[in-house]
């Protein structure tokens, strides 16, 4: 199967997880998605310096800068699976 639809398989298994995940690997997924799917973050940081969940979300996104989408896909992929136990 191919990256791409091992990758939306996983995002379809993401919807149907037993048990909600942590904040922080809600936010690993988000960048992942994101990066997977968009690329590098371009966007500019929220202007709102009390929207916390935007900030959160762009530093977490900004940090996988320079990882390609398949390995982005993949590391997306690994940790649904690794949720789905």
């Amino acid at each position: 199967m191919e990256i791409q639809q091992l990758f939306e398989q996983a995002v379809a298994n993401s919807k149907t997880l037993t048990e909600k995940p942590d904040n922080e690997t809600l936010l690993k997924l988000y960048s992942l998605y994101k990066q997977g799917t968009q690329g590098d973050n371009k966007e500019e940081a929220p202007a709102n310096p009390f929207d916390f969940v935007a900030k959160f979300k762009h530093e977490t996104w900004q940090k996988l800068q320079g990882t390609s989408n398949e390995e982005a896909m993949q590391q997306y992929i690994d940790l649904v699976n690794q949720l789905k136990g």
